[in-house]
C-alpha cells in the first residue's frame, strides 16, 4: 500500500480550530483548578512589575530633580583648597555660579562647660546666590533666596544660622537660642526640613547646621589642609549642554585638581544604589516566579488529571493527540495571561501605594506614571515561567492512549513527552535564564544567581527523593512492625505514588533557606558592628589636627587621667587618576573595588608599619628612606585593580599629580578600627603639601566625656567623631536595610505557601478517600488527625532540617567569600526560623486533615 502521508496545512488549521472552540467550551466552567496557578503567577509577575515601576518612579524623579540635588547645573568640587581667582573666573565665564563650603565641626551650647553639650554637625555655608535651583523648607515652609538670607544675616552682632531638628533635640535648645561653631556665636533662626540639594547620602556623622558665607571666617574653621569641601555650582544658559563643561574642564584646566560633574553624575551614588537594590529586589521577585512555578505545574498537572475522563473521550471520537495538545495549551495560555494582567496592575499601581510611605526617606519625589517597559518586561517573565512549567503536563497529557486514561486510576502509567517537548521546555528555561541576564544592571551577579537556582532546584530534588526513599526504607514490612500505626501511616503517605513530598520540599524549602540565609547575613553585620567591636576600640576619632596644634592636642589628651592610647597621624586627600598610565575610570577594575577610583581617598605618609596590617607581599622601606615616590597598598585593592610590586599609581593631591611605585601590599585588619589607610607613603614626598592630623584615642567609659571637653576646649576647630554613636548609627541602618531585605523575601516565602497550599488542595481528594476508609474500619477522628498531622510534621521537620542547613550555607558563604567578613553561627536564629517551617506545615496539614475528615462517608462509598 501507499505511505500515507501527514497532515496537511488544511488539516492543521482544522485541527487547530476544533481545539480553540473546545477550549473555550472547557474554560466556561471557570477556573476552579487553577486558582493556586493564577495566584503564583500573579504573585511572581507582580513583584518584578512592581518593583520594575518603582526603579523607574524612582529614576524619573532623579532625573527631573537633577538640577536641584546637584544644585546646579554643574558642579566643580574641591578639597582642602579653594579655587584661586582663575579658577572662580572660568567658571564665571560659564554660567551663574554660587559656593557651597562643607565641613565637620563641634557645636557648642555658650555658657556651659559640660562636654554633653558639644555635638559634631556638618557644617554648611552658603553664598548669597544659593540655591541656584530648587527651594528650602524652613519649619516646613518653602522660603525663597532673600527670605534664607535674611534668617541667616547677622542681627545685634550676631549673625544667623538653621539647623536640623535633630541638633536642638540633642542640645536641649530652641530657635531663638544661641550655638556656638568653631569660634562664633549663631542665633537658631529655624529647624531645616528639607534642603534640594542635600543629595542622597545614606551615613552621616551630624545633623545639619546652616550659615551664611560671610560669617564662615569668624568660625576660625577654615585653615590650611583642613578637611574642607568646597563646591561651586553653576547655572548654564538653557542652550549649553551640561555635559561640555566636564570636557572644556579637562582640557581649559587640566592642573585645577576639581572634580566636575554634570547632570548626568548629579546622583551617581543613588543611581548605583538604586540599581543595585532593583537587580536584588528583581531577583526575589523571579525566585518567586520561579518557586511559584512549582505550582502552576502542579496546578496544570492535577487540572489535567481531574480531566482524564474527557481526555479519554475526546480522543475515542476521533479527536488527534495534537487536537487535545492545543486543547489544553491554548486554555493554560488564556488563564496565563489572565495571571499575568492581574499581576500587571498591581504592579503598576505599588508605586502609587507606596509613595506616602517613601516619602522622607528618598531625597526626591516618585514621578508616578505607567511605564511600559517593566510592564512589558514582567509580562515577558510570566508568559515563558508558565510555558516552561506547563509545557511537560500538557505534552504528557497528548502522549497518553485513551485505554490507559480509562484505567488511570486503578492503573497509573507514567508517560514521557515526546523529544521536541521536552527541547522546547529547555529551550523555554533557558531564554527565562538568557532574559534575567541581560536585563540585569550586574551580568556577572544574574548568572551566578541563575546557577544557584539550578543548583538549588536540583539539590532539594535530591532531597525530596532521599525523603521519600527514607520514608519506605523506614515503613518497609520488616521494619514497620516495630512502629505503630499512625507512624506507620505517615512514613507510607510521605513516599506513596502522587504524594506531594517533591512540590513541598522545593517550595518551602526554597524560601525558608532564602530566608535564614538573609537572617544570618544581617544578624552577623549587625552582631559584629554592635558586639564583637575590640576591646580596645578607640573611644574618639579626632579630626582636622593643624600641624601646628599637634604639641597642644598632645598636651590636652595627656591632662586627662585614664587615657590608654593616643595613635596621631598625617592625613591628607587625594584622588586616583591612573593605574599603570591608564585613565583611572578607563581601567579594568573590579566593581567590588570601584569605589576606590570614584573618589578621594585619605593618604599619610609614615616610617614604620601601622598596627592592625600585615605586610604580605614585599617589604616596607627603611626609616631614613629619601627615594622616589613610594608606598604601601592595600592588598584587596591591588587585587582588585590588577596590581602588584613594582606597578605605578598616579594620584591628584591638590592639583599636583603624582606617580608612585608599590612598594609592599598589605593586608589591613579593618575591624580592629585602629588608625589606618589604603595608602601610605614613604617619607619624602607629602610632608610639605597642606594637610592636618588625624588621631584615634583610647580611654574608658567614664574618661570620654572630660577628654571631649578638654581637646575641643584647648581646640575649637578640632572634631571629634564618637566611635559607639558612630557604630550605633551604622547598626541602625543595617538593622532597617535588614528589615526590609527580610520583608522583600518573605515574597518568595509567600510563593512557597501558595505552592504548599495547592500540593494539599490537589492531594485532598486522596486524604478524602484515606480518611473514609479509616472511619469504616473503626478509626476515630482523633486518630486520623494526628495520622495526618504526623505526616505533615515529619515533612515539615525533614523540610526545616534541609533549609536551616543550606541557610547556613549560604550565609556564610555570602558573608566570608561575598563580603570578606566574619562569620559566627547564630544558632537562635535558625532554629527560630525552622520552626516556623514546622509550624506552617502543620497548620497546612491541619487544615486539609479537618476539610477531609468533614467529608462524609456515604456519598463515597456509594460511588465505589
Amino acid at each position: 500500500g501507499q505511505r500515507r502521508s501527514g497532515p496537511g496545512r488544511g488539516d492543521r488549521v482544522t485541527g487547530f480550530r476544533v481545539a480553540f472552540r473546545l477550549a473555550r467550551r472547557e474554560l466556561r466552567g471557570g477556573v476552579r483548578g487553577f486558582r493556586v496557578f493564577l495566584a503564583c503567577l500573579a504573585l511572581g509577575v507582580a513583584a518584578i512589575a512592581g518593583i520594575g515601576s518603582l526603579s523607574s518612579s524612582v529614576r524619573e524623579g532623579l532625573q527631573a530633580d537633577a538640577r536641584n540635588i546637584m544644585g546646579g547645573d554643574a558642579e566643580a568640587r574641591l578639597i582642602h583648597r579653594d579655587a584661586s581667582d582663575a579658577e572662580k573666573q572660568w567658571l564665571r565665564g560659564k554660567g551663574d555660579v554660587s559656593r557651597v563650603v562643607e565641613m565637620r565641626s563641634m557645636a557648642y551650647v555658650p555658657g556651659t562647660s559640660e562636654a554633653r553639650a558639644r555635638l559634631l554637625v556638618e557644617l554648611k555655608a552658603v553664598d548669597t546666590a544659593y540655591p541656584l535651583y530648587g527651594a528650602l523648607q524652613v519649619d516646613g515652609k518653602a522660603i525663597g533666596k532673600k527670605g534664607l538670607h535674611d534668617l541667616l544675616a547677622a542681627r545685634a552682632g550676631k549673625p544667623g544660622a538653621l539647623v536640623d531638628p535633630l541638633v536642638t533635640a540633642r542640645l536641649g535648645l530652641k530657635v531663638g537660642d544661641t550655638i556656638r561653631v568653631g569660634s562664633q556665636d549663631f542665633v537658631i533662626r529655624g529647624l531645616v526640613t528639607r534642603e534640594p540639594d542635600r543629595g542622597t547620602q545614606l551615613f552621616t556623622l551630624g545633623p545639619r547646621v546652616m550659615i551664611g558665607d560671610a560669617a564662615l571666617a569668624g568660625t576660625g574653621l577654615v585653615r590650611e589642609g583642613s578637611l574642607i569641601y568646597f563646591r561651586y555650582r553653576v547655572r548654564l544658559p538653557a542652550t549649553v549642554d551640561p555635559g561640555t563643561i566636564v570636557t572644556a574642564a579637562q582640557t581649559e584646566q587640566p592642573k585645577a585638581g576639581w572634580r566636575v560633574r554634570s547632570l548626568s553624575q548629579a546622583t551617581p551614588g543613588a543611581q548605583r544604589f538604586i540599581d543595585q537594590f532593583t537587580l536584588y529586589l528583581t531577583l526575589v521577585g523571579l525566585t518567586a516566579l520561579l518557586v511559584g512555578g512549582l505550582g502552576i505545574a502542579n496546578g496544570v498537572r492535577a487540572w489535567l488529571d481531574a480531566r482524564t475522563g474527557t481526555i479519554a473521550t475526546f480522543k475515542c471520537l476521533g479527536a488527534s493527540a495534537q487536537t487535545v495538545f492545543w486543547t489544553y495549551l491554548i486554555q493554560v495560555l488564556v488563564l496565563s495571561a489572565v495571571g499575568i494582567g492581574l499581576g500587571l496592575v498591581v504592579g503598576a499601581v505599588l508605586p502609587t501605594l507606596l509613595a506616602g510611605m517613601l516619602e522622607g526617606v528618598l531625597p526626591v519625589n516618585l514621578r508616578l506614571g505607567l511605564y511600559p517597559a517593566p510592564l512589558a518586561l514582567a509580562a515577558l517573565y510570566g508568559l515563558l515561567t508558565a510555558l516552561c512549567f506547563s509545557l511537560w503536563a500538557v505534552a504528557k497529557a497528548r502522549e497518553v492512549p485513551p485505554a490507559v486514561l480509562f484505567r488511570q486510576a486503578v492503573a497509573p502509567v507514567h508517560t514521557r513527552p515526546r523529544r521536541v517537548y521536552v527541547l522546547a521546555t529547555a529551550v523555554l528555561a533557558s531564554a527565562l535564564g538568557a532574559l534575567a541576564i541581560v536585563t540585569a544592571v550586574d551580568k556577572f551577579l544574574a548568572m551566578i544567581f541563575i546557577a544557584a537556582c539550578l543548583v538549588a532546584f536540583l539539590l532539594f530534588r535530591a532531597m525530596a527523593w532521599l525523603i521519600a526513599r527514607a520514608a519506605a526504607s523506614l515503613s518497609a514490612p520488616e521494619a514497620a512492625r516495630r512502629r505503630g500505626p499512625n507512624l506507620r501511616f505517615a512514613l507510607a503517605n510521605i513516599h506513596r505514588p502522587g504524594a506531594p513530598t517533591g512540590s513541598v520540599v522545593l517550595s518551602l524549602g526554597f524560601g525558608v533557606t532564602v530566608l535564614v540565609a538573609i537572617a544570618l547575613v544581617q544578624g552577623n553585620l549587625s552582631d559584629q558592628v554592635r558586639q564583637q567591636i575590640p576591646a580596645d576600640a578607640p573611644a574618639f576619632f579626632f579630626i582636622d589636627i593643624q600641624p601646628q596644634q599637634v604639641a597642644a592636642f598632645d598636651a590636652a589628651v595627656k591632662s586627662v587621667p585614664g587615657v590608654k592610647k593616643s595613635v596621631r597621624m598625617p592625613m591628607i586627600r587625594a584622588r586616583i587618576v591612573r593605574l599603570n598610565g591608564v585613565d583611572a575610570r578607563k581601567a579594568t577594575v573590579d566593581p567590588g573595588v570601584r569605589w576606590a577610583v570614584r573618589n578621594e581617598r585619605g593618604l599619610t605618609y609614615a616610617t614604620t608599619p601601622p598596627e592592625g596590617s600585615e605586610i604580605v607581599t614585599g617589604t616596607w622601606w627603611p626609616a631614613d628612606y629619601s627615594g622616589p615616590p613610594l608606598i604601601s597598598f592595600d592588598a584587596n585593592l591591588a587585587e582588585g585593580m590588577g596590581l602588584k610590586i613594582g606597578d605605578t599609581i598616579t594620584f591628584n593631591v591638590l592639583g599636583r599629580e603624582i606617580t608612585a611605585k608599590i612598594g609592599n601590599l598589605r593586608r589591613i585588619k579593618w575591624r580592629t578600627l585602629g588608625m589606618n589607610f589604603t595608602v601610605i607613603f614613604a617619607p619624602g614626598t607629602l610632608e610639605a603639601a597642606p594637610h592636618s592630623h588625624i588621631a584615634a584615642i583610647e580611654a574608658p567609659p567614664d574618661a570620654e566625656l572630660p577628654l571631649l571637653k578638654a581637646v575641643t576646649a584647648a581646640l575649637p576647630n578640632v572634631s571629634a567623631i564618637r566611635v559607639r554613636e558612630a557604630l550605633a548609627a551604622a547598626a541602625g541602618i543595617l538593622d532597617n536595610i535588614g528589615l526590609a531585605v527580610r520583608a522583600t523575601a518573605l515574597v518568595t516565602i509567600l510563593a512557597g505557601l501558595l505552592v504548599l497550599a495547592g500540593a494539599v488542595a490537589a492531594g485532598h481528594a486522596r486524604r478524602v478517600y484515606d480518611a473514609v476508609v479509616l472511619k469504616v474500619l473503626g478509626a476515630t477522628r482523633r486518630r486520623i488527625l494526628n495520622a495526618f498531622l504526623l505526616e505533615y510534621g515529619l515533612l515539615g521537620l525533614a523540610t526545616a532540617a534541609i533549609a536551616a542547613a543550606l541557610g547556613t550555607l549560604t550565609g556564610w558563604l555570602v558573608l566570608t567569600f561575598g563580603m570578606n567578613a566574619g562569620w559566627a553561627f547564630l544558632p537562635v536564629t535558625v532554629i527560630s526560623t525552622a520552626l516556623i517551617c514546622l509550624g506552617v506545615m502543620l497548620v497546612f496539614g491541619f487544615l486539609g486533615t479537618w476539610r477531609a475528615m468533614s467529608q462524609k462517608p456515604a456519598a463515597l462509598l456509594r460511588n465505589e
